[in-house]
């Protein structure tokens, strides 16, 4: 038997399909909204519903934008010849706070991941394949989790392009600022002592 009227019970089925949502936030989202007063469902729908029919993935780079193609693909100031490979939105999106980076960007939309049938035809390779052709691109640098699934699709990736590409890169690894190398594990450490920088003298 229900708890909640059938509405309410839908809504929360919806809210826990959302990564990391239980049951019991679940209940606290609907519920806030049904608290917010009439108008508070009404406007989420609104929002939503404005998202589906407004939202859509830019044709270059496979981000999500309000025109095709995105802010990004057409800023002439962005450097065309540098394409930051990345998993999902997320990843740009960290990227782009940062100021540092002014290439443009390839969407995945996911990580290799065979045991769940992600291969490179799911994540649509082929669209990267005609972004860096011409040779127009002279470094493709691969940003993406350097988890299992993100080694295994960087992997493959340099496969692919290293001889195509003059300049194939990936993120820098090692210690974070303020770590302790007692708590550093071997992986982490032995990145730091590979990516090791010269010090300038004062």
């Amino acid at each position: 038997m229900a708890r909640f009227p059938t509405s309410i019970e839908n809504l929360i089925q919806e809210f826990k399909k959302l990564p990391g949502i239980g049951e019991k936030t679940a209940e606290r989202f609907v519920f806030h909204l049904l608290g917010r007063g009439h108008q508070a469902p009404i406007q989420l729908a609104d929002a939503l519903y404005a998202l589906d029919r407004s939202i859509r993935a830019c044709s270059e780079c496979r981000s999500v934008s309000e025109s095709d193609p995105c802010r990004i693909c057409r800023d002439p100031s962005r450097r065309s010849d540098e394409v930051c490979v990345v998993a999902d939105q997320q990843g740009l999106s960290a990227i782009e706070r940062t100021g540092a980076y002014r290439g443009k960007y390839f969407v995945l939309g996911g990580l290799l991941s065979p045991i769940e049938g992600v291969t490179p035809e799911t994540l649509g390779i082929e669209a990267l394949d005609a972004r860096l052709r011409g040779g127009s691109v002279r470094e493709l640098l691969l940003a993406v989790n350097p988890t299992i699934e993100g080694e295994a699709t960087m992997n493959y990736l340099s496969r692919r392009y290293g001889a195509s590409v003059p300049r194939l890169t990936r993120l820098a690894r090692g210690l974070p600022r303020g770590a302790d190398l007692e708590y550093a594990d071997e992986v982490t450490l032995s990145d730091a002592l590979t990516g090791r920088r010269e010090m300038k003298t004062p």
